[in-house]
């Protein structure tokens, strides 16, 4: 056989194998505008939500598998609105927007248990402080898109944030965040 025949009976062969056996692993981004993160904040006297549009989240998905291997969030803290301008003007200063603008979420362990549940160990960086955080989260699938929702408790101190006060009283140090990421399968 000579070379050209070889060298073609190769290309074929690599070109049809790229056909046929899909990519083990993709990386997936979020859709911004059907992903949101919120989140509730307690106060004596009222309690909050606010929300954040601007989800910037990459999944890397294995399509043999059918599950996402690794997660990485990254958020702006300017980005939360709480439908009240003057709290969230006080909640940038009061989290340092301008020193730490992000709040982050990267994981190292992504596992998958029954009925479509996920837990995903990582480090949570927020205010500038790198804490380990395991979330615990559902996901569904319907119509092409994969949609992964929880939600996991911040305490303020463990960030080495003050708490914010209103008419001398503190909120309490246990904020919730509860995140719904929808990503294209």
């Amino acid at each position: 056989m000579n070379k050209t025949i070889k060298y073609s009976c190769w290309l074929a062969m690599v070109i049809l194998c790229a056909f046929v056996t899909p990519m083990a692993k993709r990386k997936l981004v979020a859709d911004k505008a059907a992903s949101t993160i919120t989140y509730s904040a307690k106060h004596p006297l009222h309690k909050w939500d606010g929300v954040s549009h601007d989800v910037n989240c990459a999944i890397i998905y294995n399509d043999e598998t059918k599950l996402p291997e690794t997660v990485a969030v990254s958020l702006k803290v300017a980005s939360f609105d709480s439908d009240n301008n003057n709290r969230d003007s006080h909640a940038i200063e009061v989290l340092e927007g301008i020193k730490y603008p992000n709040v982050t979420f990267v994981s190292s362990d992504v596992k998958a248990g029954d009925n479509g549940t996920l837990v995903a160990k990582g480090t949570l960086t927020f205010h500038g402080v790198a804490k380990p955080a395991t979330l615990n989260a559902t996901r569904k699938d319907a119509g092409g898109k994969m949609t992964i929702t929880g939600e996991f408790p911040v305490n303020m101190s463990d960030h080495n944030i003050e708490r914010p006060s209103l008419m001398g009283l503190k909120t309490e140090d246990a904020m919730i965040l509860k995140f719904n990421v929808v990503f294209a399968l």
